[in-house]
């Protein structure tokens, strides 16, 4: 048996995430980070005056990309700290430089800025795949936007709406939630370098007491790592305020996406709508007719994954004392990359269902209208009376014709038959049956409104993200 079948291995990594997130979240791009954060911090002690020479520059741009990982394992097993086995495996393959690595700066200083860059990544890829999420949903808003169907209420039927204004519903939650991924990603400022505790003494040191040269690193080196400011004050670690804000809107992103999944299994049972169902798809090992909304039900276990997670990130936040604990370390190597991962899987799976959606519309027209008698009776009504009839009559009549229908339906298991039993009645001659029972009366502005909305919060997301629309989400398993 293999060795790697011996091991637990992560779901998120083997079965459901993008390869791209999880290349993201890697070792290798975390500790080639660090190295690009170490060359940085050189550079802007260099141009400001430290005595670093040109040659140590190059010796660490030119080992910056190629990790001794076995090294770097074998001194974190004698060290007990992985920051300083890695300055140690970088010293080693570039030893004239050894002195100047990691200079006055605090593991939080490679630890820090490396997961805000990290984060900031994540969360561009998971606002384009939000984007490409509302769109696929757009079109589909925009081609049922007029097809009347039943409306729920406590999942008790209630006024019809139209498939194209449900999914308005679902897309409306994903553009605020892309509204909050864009405005943390806006947020977000490198740690910078602030030494042990935040106070920047060790930099102090270094410079003479001279406090715009100070600034002037930290200004320096956030600009050289991407970053167009850094934050104004941490402890030794940026403030876990930052991550918890970041898990708060993964967690957002993951509640509208199970929202949606559930309505779409709801939907489903109905026979109504159903996910993409692929042609040696199997549904049930056990009974071969099944068409099991899998995709929707994975989302939905992802997504209270993801929603599990943040109450780690704000619990982190507040037990953190005075300017640092370490205890928020082993629970952010395990939380922050899964949340990222989880919530890109179950994104991946709702553009895919997205795209694909199966409407059967004459199941939504025989549920809508085995209910539409009862919610049209107020418009019979007034027909009726339009005609000439006496308005207190007619309301018995409707009343009585009511309890009749409900009764076959209830205790015979037969269709409602309201309409024809009002048909039949003479007092209701001058009712245009064709127009009372029309659907399209029913639904209010629905239609106009998929139209408007379309318009206006669609239409703005397609043109931000214009260019990364494109692709279809690939399914793992």
């Amino acid at each position: 048996m293999p060795d790697d079948l011996q091991q637990y291995d992560n779901p998120l990594i083997s079965r459901y995430a993008s390869a791209e997130m999880s290349r993201l979240w890697s070792p290798d791009r975390k500790f080639r980070t660090w190295r690009r954060l170490w060359v940085a911090l050189a550079e802007a002690q260099a141009e400001l005056g430290l005595p670093i020479r040109a040659e140590q520059l190059s010796d660490l741009r030119a080992a910056a990309d190629h990790v001794d990982f076995a090294a770097a394992a074998r001194y974190e097993k004698r060290l007990r700290h992985d920051v300083m086995a890695h300055v140690h495996a970088y010293g080693d393959a570039c030893p004239a430089a050894r002195g100047v690595i990691h200079w006055g700066a605090t593991s939080c200083y490679v630890t820090d800025n490396t997961d805000l860059l990290l984060i900031r990544e994540s969360l561009g890829l998971v606002a384009v795949r939000l984007a490409r999420v509302i769109d696929r949903l757009g079109r589909f808003a925009a081609e049922h936007r007029a097809l009347a169907c039943l409306g729920f209420t406590h999942f008790q039927p209630a006024q019809p709406t139209t498939v194209g204004k449900r999914a308005c519903l679902w897309i409306y939650d994903l553009a605020e939630d892309l509204d909050e991924i864009e405005r943390r990603i806006a947020k977000l400022k490198a740690r910078g370098v602030k030494g042990t505790t935040g106070t920047q003494a060790s930099f102090l040191e270094l410079f003479d007491g001279d406090h715009a040269r100070v600034r002037q690193l930290e200004e320096l080196v956030s600009r050289k790592i991407g970053f167009e400011a850094a934050y104004p004050v941490t402890g030794q670690t940026y403030s876990r305020k930052v991550d918890a804000q970041v898990m708060a809107a993964l967690s957002g992103v993951a509640q509208s996406a199970h929202k949606a999944a559930t309505d779409l299994r709801l939907l489903q049972s109905m026979k109504e709508i159903e996910e993409p169902f692929e042609a040696e798809q199997i549904g049930s090992s056990a009974m071969a007719y099944k068409r099991n909304p899998m995709r929707a039900e994975r989302i939905c276990g992802l997504a209270r994954f993801v929603v599990s997670l943040e109450s780690s990130a704000a619990q982190t936040l507040a037990v953190q004392w005075l300017e640092r604990t370490l205890d928020d370390s082993a629970n952010r190597r395990l939380t922050l990359p899964q949340a990222f991962l989880a919530t890109d899987a179950l994104l991946i799976l709702y553009q895919n269902i997205a795209a694909g959606l199966v409407v059967y519309p004459q199941v939504i027209a025989r549920h809508l209208q085995a209910e539409l008698p009862l919610m049209a009776s107020e418009n019979i009504l007034m027909s009726a009376v339009a005609g000439g009839g006496d308005r207190q009559d007619l309301h018995e009549r409707i009343r009585r014709h009511s309890l009749a229908a409900a009764a076959e339906v209830k205790q015979h298991g037969r269709a409602n038959d309201l309409v024809e039993r009002l048909k039949a009645d003479p007092a209701f001659a001058a009712v245009d049956w064709s127009a009372a029972l029309d659907p399209a009366r029913f639904v209010g502005r629905a239609p106009e409104q998929v139209d408007e909305f379309l318009a206006e919060v669609v239409a703005p997301i397609r043109t931000r993200y214009s260019a990364q629309l494109a692709g279809d989400a690939e399914l793992r398993v």
